[in-house]
């Protein structure tokens, strides 16, 4: 009967797990997509009027024209083969993910942290720095 108990309990735990994960909300799709195909202006399409970029050797708050700008400079010299997303989550209204960019010219770590304007999940920062170190 003991065994039983505790077997129901697992299920009922396993079946729970999934449902609970699902219901942090996800990065939008969209945002790996364009990060992948090196689309700048897709990309702006989900940043905040203002975001905060720290990019290589440039770290500033940008107007979402001129980050976008400033992205599309950075995809034409390092063409992108790939990006997946390795990590992410939540916190409140606050999301985040880390994932891996290859390029021609080689690998970055890129993190970006959405909060929620007016109910629309938008990105208010891109941190893109090397990985030389792995």
């Amino acid at each position: 009967m003991k065994s039983a108990n505790i077997i129901l309990l697992v299920l009922i735990a396993v079946s729970i797990l999934p449902a609970h994960a699902q219901d942090q909300a996800k990065i939008p799709e969209g945002i790996s997509i364009a990060i992948k195909a090196g689309n700048a202006a897709e990309l702006s399409k989900y940043m905040n009027s203002t975001i905060e970029l720290l990019l290589l050797d440039k770290e500033d708050f940008y107007k979402k024209n001129v980050a976008e700008t400033i992205l599309k400079d950075f995809f034409a010299e390092y063409q992108t083969k790939d990006f997946t997303i390795r990590h992410q989550g939540a916190k409140n209204d606050a999301q985040y993910a880390i994932g891996n960019l290859k390029t021609e010219k080689g690998d970055f770590r890129v993190y970006f942290l959405l909060k929620k304007v007016d109910q629309e999940l938008l990105i208010h920062q891109i941190r893109i720095e090397s990985d030389n170190g792995r």
